[in-house]
C-alpha cells in the first residue's frame, strides 16, 4: 500500500525548502494510535502555513514529519471499539500535524480519542471546508448564544479568515447583527454576502482603547485576533457582553483594566478547540452540520492539491486568503 504524503524532512525554520511530495508506505507511519484511516481531504489553517512556511515554531515533533492539523477519512482498520472499518471521521485538535504526524498523508494512524464521527448533513469537503476553524467558530459562537444579550451587534474581528468568515455566516443565520472588522477593504463585497450587516476597517478596532470604558458598542465579539484589538473591544463591550478570544494574529499580550468585567459584568470567555472535551466537540460539530449549506460552502471554500500546499503556506502567513482552503488528499499523486 502506497500513498502520497508531504513530508517535512528537517526544521523548516533551519532549510528554506524542507518539504518533500513523497511516496510513503504503511511501514513509514508512527504507530500513534489504533485507527488507520484512509484520509480523503485535509484543509490549510494559519498553523499550517506557519509550520510549512518555516514562519513559525509549530512542529514539536521529531522529523521527518507529516503536518495538517485537520483531516477527515474513513477508518480501515482499527483495535478499539468506537468505530468500525467504513466509519467516516473528523480528526482536528490534540496535537495532530503539530506533535503528531497529521492529515498531508493518504494514511494516517490516529488514537480514537482524536476523532469524531461524521455528522449527519456534513459530505468530507463540507467538513473541511469547516476543519479546525469552523470549530473554533462554533465553540464561539455557542458562547455567545449562551451569555451575551439577545439584542445588539456582535463583532467579529480578523473576518475574511477561516474563523471570521464562518462565525459572521454562523452568526448572521442564527439572527445576530454582525459587524466584520477586517483590513481588507476590497473584502466588504465578499463579508455582506456572508451576513454582515456591517463592514468596519480593522484600524477602528487596532489602535487601542482610547480609556478604560469607552461607549458601549458590542453586546458580544469573536476575537480572533487578539493584542490591541482585544483591548479595544473590552472598552466598548456593553453591559453583559461576552467575547470570544480565540486568536492572536495581532499580538498575544494586551493592556486592560478591571473595569469592564466589575462595571460591566463583560466576560471574557477563552476558546480551546484543540482540547475541548468529546461531548462538546460533538455537539459543535452537529451545530456545523446544521448550520454549513451548500450556498455557504460555495461561497467560502476552494479545493487545492496537496503539492500547492507550500504556496499556499506563504499566502496564507501573509494575510492573502479568504475564506477556507480545501487540501485533496486522496486525489493526490506522486510522479
Amino acid at each position: 500500500m502506497n500513498f502520497p504524503a508531504l513530508v517535512l524532512e528537517d526544521d523548516p525554520q533551519s532549510h528554506d525548502n524542507p518539504w518533500r511530495l513523497k511516496t510513503l508506505s504503511r511501514s513509514d507511519l508512527p504507530e500513534q494510535g489504533g485507527s488507520l484511516v484512509r484520509v480523503l481531504y485535509s484543509s490549510l489553517n494559519y498553523k499550517d502555513g506557519l509550520a510549512v512556511s518555516g514562519k513559525g515554531k509549530i512542529v514539536r515533533g521529531s522529523f521527518p514529519f507529516v503536518p495538517g492539523i485537520d483531516l477527515v477519512g474513513e477508518v480501515v482498520e482499527t483495535t478499539g471499539d468506537r468505530f468500525e472499518p467504513g466509519s467516516l471521521v473528523i480528526g482536528t485538535g490534540w496535537g495532530i500535524g503539530e506533535n503528531h504526524w497529521g492529515g498531508y498523508s493518504g494514511y494516517q494512524f490516529l488514537n480514537d480519542d482524536w476523532l469524531v464521527d461524521l455528522p449527519n448533513g456534513l459530505d468530507p469537503f463540507q467538513a473541511m471546508v469547516a476543519g479546525t476553524a469552523g470549530l473554533t467558530a462554533m465553540l464561539s459562537v455557542m458562547e455567545i448564544e449562551a451569555r451575551a444579550p439577545s439584542a445588539g451587534a456582535i463583532a467579529v474581528t480578523g473576518a475574511t479568515g477561516g474563523v471570521g468568515s464562518l462565525s459572521v455566516a454562523f452568526l448572521s443565520r442564527l439572527g445576530y447583527e454582525v459587524v466584520a472588522s477586517t483590513g481588507k477593504s476590497e473584502a466588504t463585497p465578499y463579508l455582506a454576502d456572508l451576513g454582515a450587516t456591517e463592514v468596519i476597517a480593522r484600524q477602528e478596532l487596532s489602535a487601542g482603547a482610547t480609556r478604560p470604558l469607552d461607549s458601549a458598542r458590542f453586546v458580544g465579539a469573536v476575537d480572533s485576533v487578539g493584542g490591541t484589538t482585544l483591548e479595544t473591544l473590552l472598552s466598548v463591550t456593553g453591559r453583559h457582553g461576552v467575547i470570544a478570544s480565540c486568536g492572536l494574529a495581532g499580538g498575544a499580550s494586551f493592556s486592560s483594566t478591571v473595569f469592564p468585567f466589575i462595571l460591566r459584568g463583560v466576560a471574557l470567555v477563552g476558546i480551546d478547540s484543540n482540547t475541548c472535551p468529546r461531548k462538546t466537540r460533538e455537539r459543535a460539530w452537529r451545530r456545523i452540520g446544521e448550520a454549513l449549506d451548500d450556498a455557504l460552502v460555495d461561497r467560502i471554500g476552494r479545493k487545492e492539491p496537496l503539492a500547492e500546499v507550500p504556496r499556499l503556506a506563504g499566502e496564507i502567513v501573509s494575510g492573502r486568503v479568504m475564506g477556507r482552503i480545501v487540501i485533496d488528499v486522496a486525489g493526490a499523486s506522486v510522479s
